[in-house]
């Protein structure tokens, strides 16, 4: 099981084995590099723990501990085993940080396993017809065990191109379940519960005035950098020159000397959502501003496309964010270097409002209704931004919500899907939200910082960098972040045509003005334009008779026509649905 995900931690390998209980880890080393050694124990033997990811206020709770508590090493990863035997299973809720955690109580014989609040650390388990549970980082470990049931969870395919990614707790086979972010299980002679990690982090901000509050946003953002700066190794930061990259960039070059930055720059291609898609000059520039080391590396189409594969075996599930293609390549290159963290600014827009179509959640732009529910969404860039967000508020809830911000459509699926199979898969696409009517575009954020953001953002980050044995580390998912950002409203998040107006605020006395004003532009990938050119053969390869889509009976002998009628429609972008399909067909030729 180790052995399956070996880059996730190629410094060091611990195994624990009893007559009830086996655990192992792989271990990649960031702090105390020569100890560090799992498993973290007890003084008197009785707790075991196993730890993936970084505990950044274990500094706090060693000298809360020290006085009765004896620490063998300088890793941060040991404060867990001691803490547990003063508050027992209230652990977690101290623990300030990232992390998949497995606890094992020998005087009890009851296992726990725990995922940080936001989600940065995955932890899969499966629980077997004799009682036995088995649990790991990544799903491909759990199949290695040769204990899993490997049937393949169908619902799980017809979310796919929705998404991109499988919904959480779902995975690709029925068996295996995702431990939810901020949640813990307690097993126990086949007892199984499990339980929400309560939030400590989070300070009441009901009583600050907008000069308060500003400070107060600057001074936890600023913190939560500072401290993932925790590493005796090398660090660096993507760099975008957008305002996320750039607050942690400019915040961690000012605490550590040798910062690295890196960006990707593209051909000159129009990105359909922000225009052009290389944002590389102007991360060059403000690297020299801010004094870093800075990497630039340049890709092509055919550049991406030769490490596909690759992207499909880390992504360990099937996933399809074509944006996690720059993450993999910067990584690699960050390595290369001889850098093990990475910091990103990914979470801002989920915890700020930082995302196009947040501007137009509180318009309401009237025509008449819709007769039929079609397929409009955000991906309609050939309709009127105005007609558009007519359309969508004549929507449900849950229906803009889908719309908003994903892709396929349920009948957009339906034609590209084979029949007998969505006669199989059956409609359970809405059940994913809990939604009512009365949802406000506070609402809708929320939602996207406790669905989106976990599902695709942190899990884009932690495979793509891991996969080169480097760790991801992204600030804004701070539990403290988390908390504040549960208190704002939607004028904190959209204000003078200004999205993210808060954090813009908060920051704009360090940086400067072009950054703090600049449009927002994702860390887009030009897949609309490649699947059309040099990426095309792809499309005939996916959609092929020859293909696993078609032998598994998951697409029918017109799929490829309608794709590549997707492809060409002009008021609509069906790019990433269609890439979806490429990568679940690579996913099973590589599985199945």
């Amino acid at each position: 099981m180790l052995d399956a995900m070996r880059y996730r931690g190629p410094d060091g390998k611990y195994l624990y084995s009893s007559s009830f209980y086996q655990g192992g880890m792989i271990r990649l080393a960031i702090n105390d590099l020569s100890g560090g050694t799992q498993p973290f124990f007890s003084e008197d033997k009785k707790i075991v723990a196993f730890y993936n990811g970084e505990i950044y206020n274990s500094g706090e709770i060693k000298k809360r501990l020290s006085s009765t508590h004896h620490f063998v090493s300088d890793c941060d990863g040991e404060v867990i085993s001691h803490l547990y035997e003063e508050v027992g299973e209230e652990v977690f809720s101290y623990l300030d940080g990232m992390y998949a955690i497995a606890i094992w109580d020998i005087t009890k014989e009851m296992l726990f396993l725990a995922r940080d609040i936001a989600g940065e650390k995955p932890l899969y388990y499966s629980i077997n017809p004799d009682g036995r549970i088995t649990y790991s980082s990544e799903v491909k470990s759990l199949i290695a065990s040769r204990l899993i049931d490997t049937t393949l969870n169908y619902q799980a395919i017809w979310d796919f191109p929705t998404f991109l990614w499988i919904p959480e707790p779902e995975t690709i086979y029925k068996s295996v379940k995702a431990l939810q972010p901020g949640q813990y299980i307690s097993y126990q002679n086949g007892n199984f519960k499990v339980k929400q990690i309560k939030n400590r982090f989070e300070i009441n901000i009901s009583g600050l005035d907008e000069v308060d509050l500003l400070e107060h946003t600057r001074c936890l953002v600023t913190k939560s950098i500072e401290d993932r700066l925790l590493a005796d190794v090398p660090i660096g930061c993507f760099l975008s020159a957008g305002l996320d990259s750039s607050i942690v960039s400019t915040v961690a070059s000012a605490k550590r000397s040798g910062l690295y930055t890196f960006s990707i720059g593209f051909d000159d291609i129009d990105d359909p959502y922000h225009g052009k898609a290389d944002e590389s000059e102007d991360a060059r520039k403000y690297a020299l501003k801010l004094g870093t080391i800075h990497k630039t590396i340049h890709v092509k189409a055919s550049d991406f496309k030769r490490i596909l594969e690759d992207f499909c075996h880390y992504g360990d599930q099937p996933f399809a964010v074509s944006s996690g293609l720059g993450i993999y390549t910067i990584a690699r290159v960050a390595r290369e270097n001889g850098i093990k963290v990475l910091l990103s600014g990914d979470g801002a827009d989920e915890c700020f409002g930082g995302y196009s179509w947040y501007y137009w959640l509180n318009h309401q732009c009237k025509m008449s209704k819709p007769s039929t529910i079609g397929d409009i969404s955000f991906q309609n860039n050939g309709i009127p931004i105005q007609q558009r967000v007519a359309l969508l508020n004549a929507y449900s809830s849950v229906q803009r919500a889908r719309s908003w911000h994903y892709y396929a459509s349920e009948s957009e699926k339906r034609r590209l899907f084979h029949p007998d199979f969505i006669h199989e898969s059956s409609d359970r696409y809405f059940s994913l939200y809990k939604l009512s009517e009365q949802w406000s575009a506070e609402d809708f954020v929320k939602h996207d910082r406790y669905f989106y953001f976990p599902n695709e953002m942190l899990r884009k980050v932690d495979r793509m960098t891991m996969a080169s044995s480097v760790e991801g580390r992204a600030p804004f998912a701070a539990a403290s972040i988390l908390g504040l950002s549960n208190q704002l409203n939607y004028n904190h998040f959209v204000k003078d045509g200004l999205l993210k107006w808060l954090l813009r605020k908060a920051f704009a006395p360090i940086l400067p003005d072009e950054i703090v004003l600049r449009a927002k532009h994702g860390f887009n990938v030009p897949v609309d334009n490649w699947l059309k050119n040099e990426w095309n053969d792809l499309v005939q390869d996916a959609f092929s008779p020859d293909s696993f889509l078609r032998k598994s009976g998951l697409i029918h002998s017109k799929s490829g026509y309608l794709a590549t009628a997707m492809l060409n429609d002009q008021e609509r972008l069906n790019g990433h649905t269609i890439f979806s399909y490429i990568m679940l067909n690579m996913w099973l030729s590589k599985n199945r």
